[in-house]
């Protein structure tokens, strides 16, 4: 598909506020003839799909999102965005116009968790609807500019076994953990921040006997055990 530069996107928002009215890639194709921009099929899509994601979804950062094994996105203002897929943050191509398209993005994010987000209260740290947890704090609090963080919830939980065949946990290791939960004895997961606690905090609620109920008490929901019997407060 073809890149859509800022300056383009900037000319189609334009056309488009004049005339409100539903995102189609006719109205595109007619707002980019009336701004005297090259108008092909590619080119019409592209900008339509930048455009609905700036509307409906994470807008750049989007596409990272869906990236096999991401857990985190970061945004550190407009020129820096990262993302990291279990062996540390890498840099990406991302890229935003300024700091203000940062700050948009941001605020449509708190707003549709229903949160506030402005130079009265610049931070929030949040579940979002689909499971995903955010921390935004604005510039000029936040420096370089406005910052994202965007924790992916696991799309499923693993089990001990598979811990093991990844090498997370050695035998030895899963033979200690399910003797702690057997014995129902309290225990501590601590780490590092990408490091794999709430994966195997998971793992170990899933050895819990069906038989029984789990409470969870998080200050942003992130667990999700495979078990009969969860619930969440």
């Amino acid at each position: 598909m073809s890149a859509v530069s800022p300056h383009d996107l900037d000319l189609v928002r334009e056309q488009l506020a004049r005339e409100p009215g539903e995102l189609t890639p006719h109205r595109v194709a007619e707002a980019l003839r009336r701004s005297g921009r090259p108008v092909g099929d590619a080119t019409v899509l592209a900008v339509h799909d930048a455009l609905r994601r700036d509307v409906l979804g994470a807008g750049p950062l989007e596409p990272l999102l869906s990236l096999p094994g991401v857990t985190d996105v970061l945004v550190n203002g407009a020129e820096q965005v990262f993302v990291d897929r279990g062996q540390g943050l890498e840099p990406t191509g991302v890229r935003f116009a300024d700091d203000a398209a940062v700050r948009r993005l941001a605020q449509r994010l708190a707003s549709g968790a229903g949160r506030r987000l402005d130079d009265a209260s610049p931070y929030v740290d949040l579940r979002m609807p689909d499971g995903s947890r955010l921390h935004a704090v604005l510039a000029p609090t936040a420096r370089p500019g406005t910052l994202i963080s965007l924790r992916v919830p696991p799309r499923r939980a693993f089990t001990v076994e598979e811990l093991v065949a990844a090498g997370t946990v050695t035998d030895g290791g899963a033979r200690l953990v399910r003797a702690v939960v057997a014995a129902r004895v309290a225990f501590l997961v601590t780490g590092g921040t990408g490091c794999g606690k709430t994966s195997l905090l998971a793992a170990l609620l899933g050895l819990v006997p069906e038989r029984e109920r789990i409470v969870l008490v998080e200050d942003a929901s992130e667990l999700r055990p495979d078990h009969p019997h969860v619930v969440g407060l």
